[in-house]
């Protein structure tokens, strides 16, 4: 029986970036709202989505230099 580690990796590192953006939004944002209202919810979330933002267009560019030089490597 033959394990593909490097899928099992990605899966699991995918599933903890999830929880942790989950945890980040529902519990983080829901406590603000609870405690401060409805307008700093949203702040809270125009702020972390600022925030996330530079870490998203890294991951996006990363992928796209793999992408481009698995292209490259096959041709």
């Amino acid at each position: 029986m033959s394990r593909d580690l490097r899928k099992y990796n990605r899966q699991t590192t995918i599933r903890l970036i999830l929880g942790g953006l989950f945890l980040l939004v529902v519990v983080g944002d829901g406590l603000i709202y609870l405690i401060y209202g409805s307008s700093a919810a949203v702040t809270g979330l125009i702020c972390m989505g600022t925030g996330l933002l530079p870490v998203g267009l890294t991951i996006l560019a990363l992928e796209l230099l793999g992408w481009l030089a698995k292209k490259v490597d096959h041709e």
